[in-house]
């Protein structure tokens, strides 16, 4: 699978390519951090981006998620853990992009 960058993404890129370069290093860094696997890291990033009602975050995470060979039943099962924290209408709104990117992707 290709990854998938949203344009806004890719106009940044170009426009502020050091500001890229330095946060895809700390992006690398936090994920060496600590134990946490890339399986259970990028489930932690999804759970996040459906907290803060990020569509594009849940949208990315959802593509990184398939490319690492997580289920499509995990990704789903991963947001509606979220019902209970941060209610049912954003966690249907999380799911509904998941959805989204899921049948894009499948």
């Amino acid at each position: 699978m290709a990854e998938y960058l949203p344009e806004v993404y890719q106009h940044f890129e170009r426009r502020y390519p050091a500001v890229k370069e330095a946060f895809d290093a700390l992006g690398s860094a936090e994920h060496d951090a600590g134990p946490l696997g890339e399986r259970e890291r990028r489930l932690i990033k999804l759970a996040i981006a459906v907290g803060a009602q990020s569509e594009g975050g849940v949208r990315s995470h959802v593509r990184k998620l398939l490319g690492v060979g997580v289920s499509e039943a995990e990704i789903l099962h991963t947001i509606v853990l979220a019902i209970t924290t941060i209610g049912f209408p954003a966690t249907n709104a999380a799911l509904s992009w998941a959805e989204e990117v899921l049948s894009e992707e499948g």
